[in-house]
């Protein structure tokens, strides 16, 4: 059995008004969709660190704290049916923090050198994120989208 790529992925919540998740798109490749900070751990490194990282190369944002594991999914790559384990965060941003942004990934990963449209999407989401990322949205405190 081969064994699950290990990721981490971050529901990074901006307080305004109304809650505010963290989304990004590629910019020229619409069909990649909207999605979350997300990516792989790295050998010998905490699954906090890992979120802070990807949350800093995939966004720029360097002002993110963690507040929490959410739950752990354990779902194959949509493409590849790699099995992979995602550990989900609830992090916090300052309300200071851009509500739109460009950003070019850094770091090592495949989409290094790649542009994001980063920006504050109000909760709930108007739109589903890709790859179902928005399944645990109902998980962060106060959970979005609100029980009936």
């Amino acid at each position: 059995m081969t064994r699950p790529r290990i990721r981490v992925a971050a529901y990074v919540i901006r307080n305004l008004a109304v809650p505010e998740l963290l989304v990004f798109d590629h910019v020229g490749m619409p069909e990649a969709g909207t999605q979350i900070p997300a990516g792989g751990v790295h050998p010998d490194e905490e699954l906090e660190q890992a979120v802070l990282r990807e949350v800093a190369e995939e966004t720029g944002l360097l002002t993110a704290a963690v507040v929490r594991r959410l739950i752990v999914e354990n779902k194959p790559h949509p493409h590849t049916r790699q099995p992979r384990r995602t550990t989900y965060f609830h992090l916090q941003a300052p309300a200071t923090t851009p509500t739109t942004w460009n950003h070019t990934v850094h770091g090592d990963g495949a989409d290094k050198g790649l542009t994001f449209t980063c920006r504050f999407s109000p909760l709930p989401l108007q739109h589903p994120l890709a790859d179902n990322q928005d399944a645990w949205l109902t998980h962060i405190n106060p959970p979005w989208p609100p029980p009936p």
